[in-house]
């Protein structure tokens, strides 16, 4: 397996773990610190050894900040994670806030009044920086970076960092040569008038050099820096022990591998009198301190290796549509499975268990293994389904009930693509509520699924479409209705995403997630996803104008018993029709007979 269900959460050695920390920042002088859910490289994924967060709090969502000061401490989380905290942190010792309402800009301006907030310089970014001295300053505070975490020092059994083996993804499968990329990023440093830029992004870094990693779970990524000068060697900072003889013999020719000991003293040489461009939004702020003590000026550039490893070149997007019709593959197994079992006769763990054989038994049939999955699986029953981001242990585990709806999220990470698929299933016969729900969400997806836009538009322009018809009904949802996707990468993947925050301009060969959802609490929780890619600008009869559109990648059928067909319209109700034709065309010759006779039922026509 390549997930478990144990539960290491436990929150209550939270109170004398805060109480150490305080203790200690009483010592050094300062009024409080700040503990973000991030590492060096500022990931949304991040490995054992970095995530601090959880071991102080006992919060395992995947963002998050606590701001502990001398007499309170604060936790601020988004919408997937209101439910959730507040079964995993103590409330005696924490307060959750939401982060949209209550942001860390707006705590630290409400209580960093004449105060001394300290933080690690390696957790937060330039940008970050910049914002919250300016705030704290308005008030009287002061906020200052502390040589080493204090969090760390008081973390006794802190677990090593990775050590991951990394390896070459081949030419073939990433559609360019590493060569290529580099010259890229180059020509981007030289535009911007700058010396040299550095790679903080895990992400980048195996994009640019074609390559791959172990080091964080279920994204195959190796925790390394790169320094790219315009001109001359790059440098290439990694454990050796991560990089054997033939990913040694892969950048040989393109960058020269140093020990991460010599970061950042290498980073003061190089920046000594040159300019050296950071992303405010991703490079740490301590990078920015060590190149301006070298004499160097800092100016901003938005890593120059994120929109071109977002827009796909042509081997990526074959690879991704293969790795979706095999995911579908499995998903089909699966979901026939799942009902061909009585209600109350299985639980959430044994379903995500057999739906990762499933993935397992499709990649070996097609000769393109399961490299891992792509994210812990949502397998959410009845009440759990509320909770957005719900991860199953062996403790919250819940039979699929007779009358509940059971939602399920997950993916896989195959050396072709990532895939990242949600589906929402009656347990027994669902109610006219479920129905009605699932119908609002499912005509916003349709909505997305559907749209044309012109160039230039942007996520946060398309985002209420998915929202409009669940706004008709006085309800919304409380996370983005879709990220970005690597290419057997991070299954979240930036700068591009379909949400409130989308600032970013859709391009052709970007991969979304379009997966609008509704969550009542205590009783159930919709989602439907599938991953699109946006597509080259095309002409619409009679049209003025060239759009751009989307094209569904994921293949898997959506539940017919959860629609109810009046409250959709005709050119949704085409949609739906045209896709189930599709997915049944796709994968029925890779199926069972039983498997085929039961997609040809489930994929019939409304």
């Amino acid at each position: 397996m390549f997930q478990s269900f144990d539960n290491p959460i436990d929150f209550s050695n939270s109170a004398a773990r805060i109480g150490a920390l305080r203790k200690l920042l009483r010592e050094r002088g300062v009024d409080g610190f700040i503990v973000p859910r991030a590492d060096e490289h500022q990931g949304e994924y991040i490995p054992p050894s970095a995530a601090r967060l959880e071991w102080l709090t006992g919060f395992s969502g995947s963002a998050g900040v606590v701001v502990i000061l001398g007499d309170k401490a604060a936790i601020l989380v988004d919408g997937r994670y209101t439910l959730q905290v507040r079964q995993q942190v103590d409330l005696a010792v924490v307060t959750p806030l939401s982060s949209l309402e209550t942001p860390l800009s707006a705590v630290l301006e409400a209580e960093g009044a004449g105060k001394t907030i300290a933080y690690d310089p390696w957790l937060h970014t330039v940008g970050e920086v910049r914002r919250l001295a300016e705030i704290l300053q308005k008030v009287g505070g002061k906020l200052v970076a502390m040589a080493d975490n204090p969090v760390d020092c008081i973390w006794n059994d802190r677990p090593a960092p990775p050590k991951g083996q990394a390896f070459v993804q081949d030419d073939a499968l990433a559609g360019r040569s590493a060569a290529d990329k580099l010259a890229e990023i180059r020509a981007a440093i030289i535009k911007h008038k700058a010396d040299l830029t550095v790679l903080t992004d895990p992400s980048s870094v195996a994009w640019t050099f074609n390559l791959r990693g172990s080091d964080i779970a279920h994204n195959p990524l190796m925790l390394s820096f790169a320094i790219v000068p315009a001109t001359g060697e790059a440098q290439l900072y990694v454990d050796p022990e991560k990089i054997d003889a033939a990913l040694e013999a892969h950048l040989k020719p393109l960058v020269a591998l140093r020990t991460p000991d010599r970061f950042e003293s290498d980073l003061a040489k190089m920046a000594k009198q040159q300019i050296v461009a950071l992303d405010p939004n991703l490079a740490a702020a301590r990078l920015g301190e060590i190149a301006a003590s070298a004499g160097g000026t800092v100016v901003d550039l938005a890593d120059p290796a994120q929109r071109p490893r977002a827009t796909k070149n042509a081997g990526e997007l074959a690879g991704s549509r293969a790795a979706h019709q095999r995911d579908g593959v499995a998903m089909v197994k699966f979901l026939a499975w799942l009902v061909r079992q009585e209600p109350g006769t299985i639980d959430e763990i044994t379903a995500a268990e057999t739906l990762e054989r499933c993935r397992v038994e499709a990649g070996e049939a097609a000769g393109m293994p399961l490299v891992d999955i792509s994210f812990d699986t949502i397998a959410a029953a009845g009440p759990n389904g509320a909770i957005a981001h719900y991860r199953v242990n062996r403790e919250s585990n819940r039979v699929l009930g007779p009358g509940e709806l059971f939602l399920i999220d997950s993916g896989g990470q195959y050396r072709d693509g990532t895939t990242d698929i949600t589906r929402t299933v009656p347990i027994g016969a669902p109610d006219t509520l479920m129905r009605t729900r699932f119908t609002q969400v499912l005509k916003g997806m349709i909505a997305i699924s559907l749209a044309r836009f012109p160039k230039g538009t942007r996520g946060v322009d398309l985002d209420p479409l998915a929202r409009i018809a669940l706004w008709k009904a006085g309800c919304d949802y409380a996370h983005g209705t879709g990220h970005g996707v690597g290419a057997f990468l991070a299954v979240h993947e930036g700068p591009q995403s379909i949400s409130r925050r989308g600032m970013a301009v859709l391009e052709p060969g970007m991969i979304v997630s379009n997966e609008p959802g509704y969550y009542k609490e205590g009783v159930f929780g919709i989602r439907i996803e599938n991953l699109l890619v946006v597509t080259e600008p095309a002409p619409i009869e009679a049209g003025d104008a060239l759009m751009l559109g989307f094209e569904t990648l994921t293949l898997a059928p959506i539940d017919r018993r959860l629609i109810d067909a009046t409250l959709l319209g005709e050119d949704e109700r085409q949609w739906l029709n045209a896709y189930h034709r599709r997915v049944r065309e796709a994968l029925s010759p890779h199926l069972s007979a039983q498997d085929a006779t039961w997609l040809e039922a489930v994929t019939r026509p409304l």
